[in-house]
């Protein structure tokens, strides 16, 4: 599963080839996802070969090749090849729901766990649904939930430890305090508290090693907000 610069990349590398017969700059590429440094590229780079989709060649200057694409979209719905509930990944616009068991009196509801969230150094945490967990009904508030691994020891003050299961409940919208899944810059997620700091978002830490994040709102989508931890002892 890939986020939507990765597919965006992708997309853009593929393109090229087929145009050009060699694989954009690494500016181009910059330039063409709109981003602010070329150390993004590398870690989107990093990411599509981790993941199989491109390998870069040795001894040989920006040579990448493109050796498979995600799933072709169903007939009537492609869009250059591509489907979006493949691409856009869980936490994504435009992604497809996580399936969630339906409360049957106090029977446990399945939880999608869908991959790792840092509390820390943002990392991406859009990956492939690995397993569930059961969760009493009555955590559960209305609408979906998810959950995710926590990796880092920034929120240790508020008591979420690396290893951590949390447990979100998708939301779009956040309150001032709230503990927050935020998806920044369309590519990266962190867990961390919530705060407007006038016309800014603040994502703050709960642990003095960590520095407080001001951004712009366009930077910043709520994807969800904890609502419960597991721990695995």
């Amino acid at each position: 599963m890939l986020t939507r610069k990765q597919y965006e990349l992708l997309r853009f590398i593929n393109e090229r080839l087929k145009e050009a017969g060699v694989p954009p700059s690494f500016d181009e590429m910059k330039d063409a996802l709109d981003l602010r440094s070329k150390s993004g590229i590398h870690r989107l780079i990093t990411a599509l070969e981790e993941r199989g989709f491109i390998r870069r060649l040795p001894n040989r200057a920006r040579a990448i090749e493109v050796i498979k694409l995600p799933e072709l979209a169903a007939a009537g719905n492609s869009r250059r090849g591509f489907t979006p509930s493949v691409i856009e990944g869980t936490l994504g616009k435009r992604a497809s729901s996580p399936p969630v068991v339906e409360d049957d009196g106090n029977r446990p509801v399945a939880v999608p766990v869908m991959g790792r969230i840092a509390a820390g150094t943002p990392i991406e945490a859009l990956q492939t649904r690995s397993h569930t967990i059961s969760v009493p009904p009555d955590m559960l508030g209305s609408g979906e939930h998810y959950a995710l691994e926590v990796r880092g020891d920034s929120m240790v003050d508020a008591g979420i430890l690396d290893g951590d299961v949390a447990l979100i409940q998708r939301n779009e919208t956040a309150d001032t305090g709230d503990i927050v899944v935020a998806l920044i810059d369309e590519e990266e997620a962190t867990l961390k508290r919530f705060r407007r700091r006038g016309a800014s978002i603040a994502l703050e830490p709960a642990n003095a090693a960590y520095e407080v994040r001001i951004l712009p709102p366009n930077r910043v989508r709520i994807q969800g907000k904890l609502i419960g931890l597991y721990r695995k002892y």
